[in-house]
């Protein structure tokens, strides 16, 4: 096996296996810390060793004995002989039961630790990216917009306190769930927005790893919470927008605007099962919340056979829906995107331009200024904001496509 078949099946048991080995480890140690740096260890001697040894034949097998052995080497090497003993105690007792009713998934279970509700949401997010999800300290820095040494802060001590409050592992009874599910669906949603428009600049511009385990999670959080509308919303959202994973990066690996997709590659399915649960809630007779809402506009979007045949009406009247139980900037964002479709570019540049002083470093904002500035002639307005938005997008596919849309200004 060549050096580039290594190092590409390193990255895939990274994007496959690191949940899994991280989890385990977490089952076992009952410590964030120790199973996080045993796994990156692990992974570390993978790098060391594969090259020279071969790939095994379980990546994940193999990946999860090496980090254990390197848990096991650090609890020896820092706790005297009275912690040693006390630590063996913990490894090997009896685990404390599972609720009658839980879901028998590590991952899960690794979720709702880090998305308990003695953290604060942003940093249940920030945690989940990282142990659960496997996306390194800058990734999810770009995805919150905040700096470097912030973020990584933010995960030291939100692990710090699951140890220090004594946080279960495992998955809460189903009285408790209610309670606790909204932390957890915001969390999936930002680990599906990475996988579907990755951050990292030495990543896939689509990570169907981070997309279908996204998927894969909520499916299991309905199967649990068969009646929560948001839950249900959320895998909507989710199913509708995978279906267009195929179309969204051209050959050349460029993005590909919804505008400008080819929806017969689109997965019919998948499509059909968004639609079927978008129908479900509606005919439940509930107020929809945030997920059920943005699912509603995605359906809309998949129910058009061109793009000439898109209900902006209907959009930009679910948007003013959105709004008004999520009236936060980026949401004010897409709905001018879809004032531009029905009034025009004018009326929604200017909404646009009132949310310069919030999100000035959003690449977002800058790319969709750049979009309307053209619409209107305004070609030297329209490059500056291109140029904004290409310095600011971490996304490789969607840097290609804002570059040849500024370079086609002349």
């Amino acid at each position: 096996m060549s050096e580039i078949d290594v190092r590409s099946a390193i990255t895939q048991a990274h994007q496959e296996e690191w949940a899994r080995v991280v989890a385990a480890l977490c089952k076992r140690f009952g410590d964030l810390d120790i199973a996080e740096e045993a796994a990156a260890e692990a992974f570390a001697t993978a790098v060391e060793r594969w090259p020279a040894d071969g790939v095994p034949p379980n990546p994940g097998g193999w990946l999860t004995t090496t980090a254990n052995r390197k848990a096991i080497d650090r609890i020896r090497r820092e706790h005297n002989r009275v912690d040693k003993q006390k630590e063996a105690q913990m490894l090997y007792d009896d685990e404390q039961p599972e609720p009658p009713d839980a879901i028998d998934d590590e991952r899960l279970r690794l979720i709702f630790t880090c998305c308990h509700p003695a953290l604060a949401l942003e940093t249940r997010v920030a945690l989940t990216l990282r142990m659960v999800g496997g996306l390194t300290v800058p990734e999810i820095a770009r995805a919150f917009l905040v700096q470097e040494t912030t973020m990584g802060q933010r995960i030291t001590r939100a692990k710090g306190k699951i140890k220090a409050a004594r946080i279960p592992y495992r998955v809460p009874s189903k009285q408790d769930l209610p309670g606790r599910v909204s932390g957890v669906l915001a969390v999936l949603f930002l680990v599906f927005n990475e996988g579907y428009l990755a951050t990292g600049p030495d990543t896939d511009p689509v990570r169907h790893d981070l997309t279908a385990e996204a998927i894969r999670l909520t499916r299991l959080i309905r199967a649990l919470l068969p009646d929560d509308g948001e839950v249900a919303g959320l895998l909507a959202l989710m199913l509708l927008t995978e279906a267009r994973r195929t179309a969204r990066v051209s050959a050349s690996g460029e993005l590909v605007a919804l505008g400008e997709q080819d929806r017969g590659a689109w997965d019919a399915a998948l499509v059909a099962e968004g639609h079927r649960l978008v129908r479900e809630r509606l005919a439940a007779g509930v107020a929809p919340g945030r997920y059920q809402i943005l699912a509603a506009i995605n359906a809309v979007h998949t129910s058009a056979r061109d793009v000439r045949d898109t209900d902006w009406s209907q959009i930009v009247a679910l948007y003013d829906q959105l709004v008004r139980i999520d009236p936060s900037p980026i949401v004010a964002l897409n709905r001018a995107v879809a004032v531009a479709e029905l009034d025009g570019p004018e009326v929604a540049l200017a909404t646009v331009d009132r949310l310069d002083d919030k999100l000035a470093g959003y690449h977002a904002y800058h790319a969709t200024r750049a979009d309307l500035l053209r619409r209107l002639g305004r070609g030297q307005e329209s490059r500056s904001a291109y140029d904004r938005a290409i310095a600011l997008a971490g996304n490789t596919a969607e840097t290609a496509y804002l570059t040849r849309r500024r370079d086609q200004l002349g």
